[in-house]
């Protein structure tokens, strides 16, 4: 079974493909949404988390303030490492167990910032790219995660891409018909 990256930027519309992948019939790894029911399922890692970075990150019912954790890893770079170093091997597990229960052709890992991770290193067959112009990026993801253009802007400029990897490049700067058709001719070219 082969297995595709799909990634970009924060805002570029990697969760939009994914939703038409999905449509179709593709599975796909939601890295964000497994991370955060790895969070939820696995208190060891919290706790891990937290002594790692020496501070309190549940909220009062005992579940992982995301909030704060965000705050944290964007205002420093040293503590994103510590962080990762402690997630990415438990979202890598996490994946294999995922992709081996798949009977498809293919399964679809979507992440932001698989390419920068050395722990990912081959194993996609294939990368795809997300783009959208920088402007409307931070316009779409302000509307939708209600944060301010300065909190928007600091994980944006945490993000970074290594593009010797990418395979192919879906632009994203048109309505969601012409993503849908860019996706198609990706993902099920005509033969």
């Amino acid at each position: 079974m082969q297995t595709i990256f799909l990634t970009g930027l924060i805002g570029s519309g990697k969760s939009a493909v994914s939703a038409l992948l999905r449509e179709r019939g593709i599975p796909v790894y939601d890295s964000d949404a497994r991370t955060k029911t790895l969070y939820e399922c696995n208190p060891r890692l919290v706790e891990a988390l937290e002594q790692t970075l020496d501070v309190p990150l549940r909220t009062p019912e005992g579940k992982l303030d995301r909030r704060a954790l965000a705050a944290r890893i964007f205002s420093s770079p040293e503590a994103r490492e510590k962080v990762e170093a402690l997630v990415y091997p438990a979202v890598l597990e996490d994946f294999k167990h995922w992709r081996a229960e798949q009977h498809a052709p293919y399964v679809v890992l979507e992440s932001a910032v698989i390419l920068s991770k050395p722990i990912f290193d081959g194993l996609a067959d294939k990368v795809v790219l997300v783009t959208a112009p920088r402007a409307l990026r931070l316009q779409r993801v302000m509307a939708r995660d209600g944060l301010s253009e300065e909190d928007v802007v600091r994980r944006m400029d945490a993000q970074e891409l290594p593009e010797s990897a990418i395979d192919t490049v879906i632009c994203n700067d048109g309505s969601l018909e012409q993503l849908r058709t860019a996706a198609q001719q990706v993902f099920f070219p005509k033969k």
